[in-house]
Order: structure tokens, then C-alpha cells, then sequence
């Protein structure tokens, strides 16, 4: 019996005992006569019987209501053991799970101080390498202000590139000697590097850098601008400084002149603002390059050396084979002659083991055999009182062959 049940049972209870209240409280009133039958049978009906059997209704009902009570009470206290017995399942779970939550936590904790610590120490390297590349700059900037220093930080640039290139300095380049140009004139380029059939490839890396770095110095757009224009004069000032050098004028050079800039940021400034500077540089026959295409050009110079003179050792190599290839005609030649002449020579030595010792050999025999028959008597002494005996002929024979 459900909770609904057991109120409406209660209700009907209710209702009951309300309708037999009032019923008796009608019968104790004097009420309006009847008819002699109703009133008959109404007075037959005992009081007691009624409460009797509305008191048993009643227990019945409330008994029925109290088992009804206390088997929803119990399905409530095993639903209730059951939502507790999830709950502390949950709360467990959730008391595990934040357990781990938290070491999680800490753990995220310390690797963020960890993390805030190394980040801290990388900020403190990081701030003092950028406060040495601001102390080196402006050492640079210093030095790169000084005309000596600039070219000296030029050759130093370009050393290194060489070096890399796999250049040796007296074998492959030569530094800083002066040469004379068909016109008497004189010129002393940077670096000059050996060619085959001895010619002659000069480089200059002497740049004019002091607008470019007073560009760099200002924020000013018009300052910018005119240091910039005043640049590129410059550099088109040094291209036709270097056409008039007669590097090219010798007949032991190449057509071709190398104009080092030394640093990628400049050179690549000059091809951005003005790339007519590189054509016009190009139809002067100055080649002008960077460090890093310095370092292919060069790359390419080494590669042309080394195949010219592969090609001359090839070339001396096919010339001595050419030699030997004659004299092995001659010494085949007079291996021919010898072994004729050997040839010959075997022939007469068959011929005199052969032919010439059975020639020899049959009068030999002939005389053995007619020395066979004949001994020589030796006769001893006659007081030995010994036979004499004959002696054979053969072995002497023999021996005179042998001799």
C-alpha cells in the first residue's frame, strides 16, 4: 500500500466517524416524528453495535495505515542507507580525486616556481647579453667611425671568408701588393688571387660606411633621408674610384673586379634603395658582393683553379704516356732481337748435346769395344809366389771418356 493509499483510507476514516457523530447527535435531539415503520427499525439499531463496529473500522484502518507507516518507514531507512552508502561512495571518490587534485596542484606549483625561477635567470642572461651586444655596438660603432679601423674590420671580414673558402694565403691569394697597369700607372688592391695560365683577380674592401651609420644614429626622416642619398653617393663615388685604379688595365688580369661590402645589412640597404648602383658597377666590370656571395664566387674560383690544373696534369699524363707507349715500341723491339738471338743460341747448344756428342761418342765406343778383349798382364814378384792377373781395359776407358 502506497503513501497515497494510506491518506486516502484516512480520509474515508475521517469522513466515517464524522457522518456517525452527527447521527447520533440527531438521535439525542427530538426530531420531527416519523412514521411508526422508520421509527421501528431506527430503534432497533443498538448504539453500542454502531461504535463497536466503528471503533473496529477504525482500528482496522490505523492498523493497516501503521504497517503501512512503518514498511514505507523501513523502504525509507533502506533507500536512505543506500543514497548514504553512494554518498560516502561519492565522497570518497570526490576525497580521492581531490587528494590528487591537490597533488596536482602542488606539483603545478612547484614546476611554476621552478619555471619562474629559470624564467627569471634566463630574463637576468638575457638582459645581461643584450646589455654586452649594447656595449659591443657601440664599441663598433666606435670603431667603425675611425677609417683605419673600417678597413682593418674589412680585411678581417674578408680573411675569414677566405679562410672558410679553403684559401691559403702565397698559394692561392696575396695580399696587398702593388701592381702596374699598361698606362704606368700604379695600384695596390687588397687581395689578388692567382688564376690559371697566371692571371691575376684583385679585390678591394675598403667601403665608405660613415653616412650609413649616421643613418642608422638619427630618427629623423630628414636627417634620414639626406644621410641616406649622401650614402649612395658614396658608394657610387668608390665604384668609379675603383674604375680609375686600372686594376683591370693589366694583360695579366681577368675582366672582372671584386668590391667587397662587408656586412649582409649594408649590402643588402644598397640593393633596396638603389639597385642601380650593382648595374651600373656591372657595366664598369666590378663585381660587388657581400660576405656570403664573396664566399660563393670564391667557391667557384677554387673549383675553376683546381679543374685548370687537373687539366694540365691530365694533359702532361697523356704526354707521358705518348713516351712511354714509344719507348715500349722500341724495347719490344729489341726484346725481339734477344730472343732471336737466344733462339739461336738454344739451337747450337741442341745441336751440340745432340748431333755433336753422338758424333763424338761413337769413335769412343768403337775403341772401348776393341779394347774389351785385350788385359795387361801384371806380374808381381816372383817371390810373392802370386799368379799374375789380367787387367781389364774398361775402366781406363772410362776414365778418358769422363776426362
Amino acid at each position: 500500500m502506497d503513501l497515497s493509499s494510506i491518506v486516502l483510507l484516512l480520509v474515508g476514516v475521517a469522513l466515517a466517524a464524522t457522518a456517525l457523530g452527527a447521527h447520533l447527535s440527531r438521535r439525542a435531539r427530538p426530531v420531527t416524528p416519523i412514521e411508526p415503520a422508520a421509527a421501528t427499525n431506527v430503534a432497533a439499531i443498538d448504539p453500542t453495535l454502531v461504535h463497536d463496529t466503528v471503533r473496529l473500522a477504525v482500528d482496522d484502518a490505523l492498523r493497516h495505515v501503521h504497517q503501512a507507516l512503518t514498511a514505507e518507514r523501513t523502504r525509507n531507512d533502506e533507500h536512505l542507507d543506500h543514497k548514504k552508502e553512494l554518498i560516502d561512495h561519492s565522497l570518497e571518490s570526490m576525497r580521492t580525486q581531490l587528494g590528487a587534485l591537490t597533488d596536482a596542484i602542488g606539483s603545478i606549483e612547484r614546476d611554476r616556481q621552478r619555471s619562474h625561477g629559470e624564467l627569471t635567470e634566463q630574463l637576468r642572461q638575457q638582459s645581461a647579453g643584450v646589455a654586452a651586444l649594447t656595449a659591443t655596438t657601440g664599441q663598433l660603432r666606435e670603431a667603425l667611425a675611425n677609417v683605419k679601423a673600417r678597413g682593418q674590420w674589412g680585411e678581417r671580414m674578408a680573411d675569414d671568408v677566405l679562410r672558410l673558402a679553403g684559401l691559403v694565403e702565397g698559394i692561392n691569394y696575396r695580399k696587398q701588393k702593388a701592381i702596374t697597369n699598361n698606362e704606368g700607372g700604379s695600384g695596390i688592391p687588397d687581395y689578388t688571387f692567382f688564376m690559371p695560365n697566371r692571371r691575376l683577380l684583385h679585390m678591394d674592401v675598403k667601403f665608405p660606411i660613415d653616412n650609413y651609420l649616421k643613418f642608422l644614429g638619427t630618427e629623423r626622416q630628414l636627417e634620414q633621408r639626406a644621410h641616406r642619398d649622401q650614402f649612395l653617393k658614396d658608394v657610387r663615388a668608390r665604384v668609379r674610384e675603383l674604375v680609375g685604379r686600372g686594376y683591370l688595365d693589366g694583360d695579366d688580369t681577368v675582366d672582372c673586379l671584386l668590391l667587397l661590402i662587408p656586412n649582409e645589412a649594408v649590402y643588402a640597404f644598397v640593393h633596396e634603395h638603389d639597385p642601380a648602383i650593382i648595374e651600373m658597377a656591372l657595366r664598369d666590370r666590378i663585381v660587388i658582393c657581400s660576405p656570403l656571395t664573396l664566399y660563393a664566387v670564391l667557391a667557384v674560383v677554387r673549383q675553376a683553379v683546381e679543374n685548370f690544373a687537373l687539366e694540365q696534369r691530365a694533359t702532361e699524363i697523356l704526354g707521358l704516356l705518348g713516351q712511354f707507349e714509344q719507348q715500349w715500341s722500341k724495347y719490344a723491339e729489341q726484346l725481339d732481337k734477344v730472343q732471336r738471338a737466344f733462339n739461336s743460341v738454344h739451337k747450337g747448344y741442341d745441336e751440340l748435346m745432340t748431333t755433336r756428342t753422338r758424333a763424338l761418342q761413337r769413335p769412343l765406343d768403337k775403341i772401348a769395344a776393341l779394347r774389351g778383349g785385350t788385359s795387361l798382364a801384371l806380374v808381381d814378384d816372383v817371390a810373392t809366389g802370386t799368379d799374375p792377373r789380367p787387367l781389364p781395359l774398361g775402366p781406363i776407358v772410362d776414365l778418358a771418356r769422363e776426362a
